[in-house]
């Protein structure tokens, strides 16, 4: 005789008791496994019925056709709702204590099966995504390391990473806890590289200065690359011509990163094209990371923290993969990134929300991308050592895992706005722990303004609009100020009273 404390299959306890015994909770796990199941079985049958083309005719036509005149003009062709059950036995589930799951969008895509391209969209998307992984294999040539590291001023860079780092690591001691710095010292290196990079190397260009009296040009349309130009890398050409001397002046586009380490000037496929070898000329891991509205930044993984960490060298952006979707509200559909070491749908880690932050992903599906995915990294590990390639295979789980607690967190703040008393809006929401807000202002500028101390009082009675907001008297340190294009910091009287007595 069955245990009268342990429910039956479909019951739920009576009103009188307070507590769910684990029979019945392993019963109703089982029937919700089954019925996901049953629905994906059945989505798979439909499936296959429809790609296999229309049925055959009835083999009575007239009993076909006044059985179709006896139905409802609405009523579907088949009646019944009951789910076929693997064995090919309809499931009687009118009763309430098996309703069917309501229509996950997510679930009907699971399990996914990497699939080759079998139409014309899928088989360009994936020769393209091919194609850009070639990338990131340029950055190994071993004299094109040793270029860029003739032009970094490496004693500078590892004089502000070690300082930095000794910073870090005394704030982590005094909190007493035993808690690892914030970052580690190549992760050190690699922000100082890139306010180097930012602030003195590269230069933002929108229309070329002209070459004769240096004043601002303006776009005349595309032309063709010359030899000279197509040999360097450049694929397009932008034409300029100055308003006042009449001169033509080009703009080519160029990928070959030693044009690019003379140029030194471009735009954000420049600067992430650029920056990307710098960091690896350092010995950094790195990532070059496409986006198909046209953007690409770079990745950098962290030994400190054992996951790819988010730059933008255009915005001097470290750890903020919120910028584009929250930052700038950009939709995204696809962003990849590539290596010498494989490829990697990173969508998620950019766009946290996709009800509002996501576009649409149509240019194949999603099991073509997957395979996709994987061909290139078997491409590029195929001849690496076994140890490697486990190495490899590890920190893609860590990194999936990673990418899959965005969704799961994505999902619950959705659920949490929906809830009674919930903010219901972002401006009313907490921020998250690696949720970081925009910079101030978007404009950008050619170079970084440097003002002479003893024109800032000047400069600000003048009406300077870059001194808008600051204090009246100037920060005492230093002989020059910068005021970063991005950034306009406040004068701290507190802050600078400490630093002069040398706190």
């Amino acid at each position: 005789m069955a245990d009268p404390r342990t429910p039956r299959r479909g019951d739920t306890p009576a009103a009188g008791r307070n507590n769910y015994d684990e029979g019945w909770a392993k019963e109703l796990r089982e029937q919700f496994e089954q019925l996901l199941r049953t629905k994906r079985l059945n989505n798979l049958s439909r499936r296959s019925r429809s790609r296999s083309g229309s049925p055959a005719p009835p083999s009575n036509p007239r009993a076909s056709a006044s059985s179709s005149t006896s139905r409802p003009p609405n009523s579907p062709a088949h009646t019944s709702n009951r789910p076929i059950t693997p064995h090919g036995v309809q499931r009687n589930t009118s009763s309430s204590s098996n309703p069917l799951p309501p229509s996950y969008s997510s679930l009907r895509n699971l399990p996914q099966i990497p699939t080759p391209p079998n139409d014309s969209n899928s088989l360009k998307f994936t020769n393209l995504l091919i194609s850009l992984s070639l990338m990131p294999t340029k950055y190994e040539n071993p004299g094109l390391l040793d270029e860029a590291l003739s032009v970094i001023p490496l004693d500078r860079i590892y004089s502000e990473a070690e300082e930095e780092s000794q910073v870090l690591q005394a704030q982590a001691d005094s909190m007493g806890d035993g808690r690892i710095p914030e970052w580690g010292y190549q992760d050190c290196v690699i922000r100082a590289l890139l306010r180097w990079f930012k602030r003195s190397f590269f230069t933002w260009i929108n229309n070329p200065p002209c070459p004769n009296c240096f004043s601002p040009t303006i776009a005349q349309g595309m032309v063709p690359p010359t030899p000279d130009e197509s040999a360097r890398g450049a694929i397009k050409v932008e034409a300029y011509q100055c308003p006042s001397c009449g001169i033509p002046e080009r703009f080519p586009r160029f990928s070959d990163v030693w044009t690019l380490l003379q140029t030194r000037r471009g735009r954000c496929g420049e600067w992430a094209n650029c920056f990307t070898m710098l960091c690896r000329a350092v010995g950094g891991r790195v990532r070059w990371v496409w986006n198909s509205e046209d953007h690409v930044w770079t990745e950098v993984y962290s030994e400190h923290h054992k996951r790819w960490i988010h730059v933008d060298a255009c915005e001097e952006a470290w750890d903020n993969p919120r910028l584009y979707s929250e930052g700038w509200g950009k939709k995204m559909a696809y962003c990849v990134a590539f290596s010498n070491e494989g490829a990697s749908d990173v969508t998620r880690r950019y766009v946290r929300s996709p009800s509002t932050n996501a576009l649409p992903r149509t240019r194949c599906p999603e099991e073509v991308v997957l395979w996709a995915i994987n061909e290139i990294r078997r491409l590029r590990r195929e001849n690496m050592p076994k140890e490697d390639r486990r190495r490899l295979f590890r920190e893609d789980e860590r990194e999936e895992r990673e990418l899959r607690g965005y969704v799961a967190q994505a999902i619950a703040a959705e659920v949490t706005n929906m809830l009674p008393g919930s903010p219901g809006s972002p401006s009313g929401a907490l921020l998250s722990e690696d949720q970081k807000l925009p910079r101030q202002s978007e404009a950008k500028t050619d170079a970084v303004r440097m003002i002479p101390r003893e024109k800032w009082t000047e400069r600000r009675m003048d009406g300077d609009p870059n001194l808008a907001g600051t204090a009246e008297v100037p920060p005492t340190h230093g002989r020059y100020l910068h005021i970063d294009e991005m950034y306009l910091p406040r004068y701290d009287a507190d802050a600078e009273m400490n630093l002069s007595a040398g706190f």
